[in-house]
């Protein structure tokens, strides 16, 4: 597993149209269902969640797009998220995930894209670069548990290719990413297994979905106390 990190982080990044290898693509389209207020303006550590997401992962790639669902929240969201970040709107009312990647990819100009939720402030910048390397020459980089359970949403996709296979599932009334996924030839799927070696308590993948996940994740980034 050591190998496949070190061969992998070796490789040459390739150039995509406009100059452009790496684009991000924040997704911040949901209506904070579950917490009960928009966790867009949400701080963990005094900062907002989406601020720690675009912080990771701005010095890894050449442009950051948040997408979100409305104008409004574009507004509110410039206001927090710093500076060299794109906003786009989805390209239609649907909810679900699948629309916020369309828009995404569609507003993208690297040839590798990373789709991460607005809402997982521990996405680990290493495991990012190493999901982009395992993608070169690959339709997509997808991380998959050892239940099989796959990760799209904290994945790196070919632009171009996951733009048509997304269209072509919305078309078909299909909105979820597996439906996308499965229009795609040639995905790496990648062993959390692995991602372990650079992430140990895989925090890459935590999502604050409630109040409660708030709790913890501001527990994680406390200082730990030393005895003297």
């Amino acid at each position: 597993m050591q190998t496949l990190i070190q061969a992998n982080a070796a490789r040459v990044r390739t150039n995509g149209e406009n100059g452009l290898d790496r684009s991000a693509i924040v997704l911040a389209g949901g209506f904070s269902s579950r917490f009960g207020q928009d966790k867009g303006v949400l701080e963990l550590g005094n900062k907002p969640l989406m601020r720690h997401v675009i912080e990771a992962v701005n010095p890894i790639v050449d442009e950051t797009i948040v997408v979100t669902n409305s104008e409004e929240k574009i507004r509110k969201y410039a206001k927090i998220a710093g500076q060299n970040v794109r906003f786009v709107v989805d390209v239609c009312e649907s909810q679900g995930p699948l629309i916020g990647a369309l828009t995404g990819f569609d507003a993208a100009h690297g040839k590798y894209a990373l789709l991460v939720p607005f809402d997982t402030p521990f996405v680990s910048r290493e495991v990012v670069t190493f999901l982009f390397e395992l993608c070169i020459g690959k339709a997509a980089a997808i991380p998959r548990w050892p239940n099989e359970h796959i990760e799209p949403l904290h994945a790196v996709y070919q632009t171009k290719l996951a733009l048509e296979a997304a269209r072509q599932a919305v078309n078909e009334g299909k909105l979820n990413m597996r439906a996308m996924i499965a229009k795609l030839r040639g995905v790496r799927y990648v062993s959390t297994l692995v991602i372990q070696q650079l992430d140990p308590d895989l925090k890459t993948f935590l999502n604050i979905n409630t109040p409660l996940d708030l709790k913890r994740a501001m527990a994680m980034i406390k200082p730990r106390k030393t005895k003297r």
